[in-house]
């Protein structure tokens, strides 16, 4: 299958409370180093190389970006490299930020914000972003305790106007209950991909029947996690992959996407020819016989 004419209004589209994206967006956890991202070691990525990446994106139709501010190697900053690279940005760029985590200046991580340190993250994404609010913030969960108050600390910087809309990220499905019962939730950002357990695909179609967007991180990487694409690809993703000319990656991509008009996708890369791949994955139309053929995958991204 050829790249090079295909963009990501080929994948559809969903919106975000008021904010409509293409379902194949960008993910930019891997922009600013080579290798294993999130390591306190990580050498750092070509500056030109990652500002080319994200302009490149955006001609490719794509106007979802996910970041954080802690995505960071010792000489690039995720936010800095999309401030630089897009703005003053298009009108439709939606651009999704994390809070939760996060890092000292050397790399290391820093125990989870409380809630009354939130505000001082959001404000550190406005700043690095440039912009006067934020389009979307995920709350980064970790553990089953109760969100309420950290969830209802970020619903009350949307009251003040700071963000225009809530998601959460790494959660379990009562959080997502407990979240909504404090202000309205846009999407949920989990670990999800080829191979996932019946509990993960009923999360998922739980969000679909909320009008919940559900956004798999790892989709690509699946066991491989920060460092990078799985290897370890079954004979079936293969065998697919070759009856539509195409990469595994994108076959990964495109399981993703048949998962629900809810789902999309955050595929992320510092590499121009994968940026049109990734972005190429919204124009491959599985079979219902290639679906059944992934869905038997079990337990991979476990």
């Amino acid at each position: 299958m050829t790249t090079e004419m295909i963009t990501a209004a080929a994948s559809g589209s969903w919106a975000l409370g008021d904010l409509v994206v293409r379902r194949i967006g960008f993910g930019a956890m891997r922009l600013t180093q080579n290798g294993e991202a999130l390591t306190a070691d990580a050498v750092p990525s070509d500056r030109g190389r990652a500002i080319n990446v994200l302009r490149r994106a955006v001609e490719l139709g794509v106007n979802h970006i996910d970041t954080a501010a802690f995505y960071f190697s010792s000489l690039r900053s995720a936010n800095e490299l999309i401030n630089q690279a897009l703005s003053p940005y298009p009108g439709d760029l939606v651009i999704v930020t994390k809070v939760g985590p996060g890092r000292d200046p050397s790399g290391s991580w820093l125990p989870h914000a409380a809630p009354q340190q939130l505000r001082g993250q959001v404000e550190e994404n406005l700043r690095q972003l440039g912009r006067d609010h934020l389009d979307v913030v995920n709350l980064r969960i970790v553990g089953t305790d109760s969100i309420a108050e950290r969830f209802g600390a970020l619903a009350d910087l949307r009251a003040a106007g700071l963000i225009r809309h809530l998601g959460l990220s790494n959660i379990r499905p009562h959080q997502l209950a407990e979240a909504r019962a404090i202000a309205p939730v846009v999407c949920v950002q989990n670990m999800h991909g080829i191979g996932a357990s019946p509990q993960q695909q009923e999360f998922l179609r739980t969000c679909g029947d909320q009008g919940v967007a559900f956004v798999p991180f790892y989709a690509i990487a699946g066991t491989g996690r920060t460092a990078g694409a799985t290897t370890n690809d079954s004979d079936e993703v293969h065998a697919i992959a070759r009856a539509h000319g195409v990469s595994a990656a994108q076959i990964r991509l495109a399981w993703t996407l048949h998962q629900g008009p809810h789902v999309l996708a955050i595929p992320g890369t510092g590499n121009p020819d994968h940026l049109s791949q990734n972005v190429a994955a919204g124009a491959v139309d599985l079979s219902e016989d290639e679906l059944t053929a992934l869905d038997s995958l079990h337990h991979e991204t476990a």
